[in-house]
């Protein structure tokens, strides 16, 4: 059995459709939409709404840690789009999602395993879902003859994404899964080599609960993505792999696990 696995697609429709090359499935960690381009600030949902010119502000304010001048700032452009585009916010941003999700899900091979990221937006899912595609939160699946368990969305934080849960409720997904003998998650474990971001320059959010269930239940491994550039990719909390499977905006090539 051969498993490809990506994570953090924002927006790579040409490079997930080419994903399971190769293998028996695909397993997306999530964060299909991009809506803010670090690497290219003329792409993505808030390019398009503000142009270039301020994402790349927003995004030097952001990688700056001034996360409340970046929201207040990006409110008075907000006040303006609206009245130029006569609609609400909602409606502007839900148009340009949902137009990414045609676009990636019709390119989503079949069969495919996925779980939200914390930029994704799950209501809008069932949308576009093709029958090969199964999404799991909070659940596990039998898969090649192992039990891999699903926990989707990240953590509250200051960048204030779609899919994001207080502790208590991620907690109580990472418990639902029980044992498994793979732990796909879309944020990593609370261990700083793995949270750290080397060029971003900043901890992301990590789950101590995600932590303490690998040490107490020792998952042959564990996979998520979220932290685009980390310090360490791959670390063993006892005798569980723990793997960063990449960022595959970045390197259009997915993560490869096979039994």
């Amino acid at each position: 059995m051969r498993l490809h696995v990506v994570s953090d697609v924002h927006g790579s429709t040409a490079e997930l459709a080419r994903a399971a090359d190769g293998a028996d499935a695909l397993v997306c960690l999530g964060d299909l939409v991009l809506y803010l381009d670090y690497a290219d600030p003329a792409r993505g949902v808030f390019a398009d709404l503000f142009g270039a010119e301020n994402a790349a502000h927003f995004i030097e304010l952001r990688t700056a840690g001034r996360f409340a001048d970046a929201h207040a700032w990006s409110a008075r452009m907000w006040d303006d789009v609206v009245a130029r585009e006569g609609k609400e916010r909602s409606v502007l941003v839900e148009e340009r999602v949902r137009a990414q999700y045609a676009e990636l899900f019709s390119a989503m091979p079949q069969p495919a395993y996925l779980t939200y990221g914390n930029v994704d937006v799950p209501r809008y899912w069932a949308d576009y879902l093709r029958p090969g595609h199964t999404v799991l939160d909070g659940e596990r699946v039998e898969i090649g003859g192992l039990v891999f368990g699903f926990v989707g969305g990240g953590l509250v934080s200051p960048m204030r994404t779609p899919y994001e849960l207080d502790p208590e409720t991620y907690a109580a997904k990472v418990a639902a899964l029980g044992e498994v003998d793979v732990l796909c998650a879309h944020i990593p474990p609370a261990l700083p080599d793995l949270t750290y971001d080397v060029v971003a320059r900043r901890f992301e959010h990590g789950s101590v609960a995600l932590l303490e269930h690998i040490r107490r239940t020792q998952p042959r491994l564990v996979l998520f993505g979220h932290v685009h550039q980390p310090l360490v990719a791959r670390t063993r909390i006892g005798r569980t792999e723990c793997v960063n499977v990449g960022h595959f905006r970045g390197s259009g090539t997915p993560f490869a696990v096979s039994w």
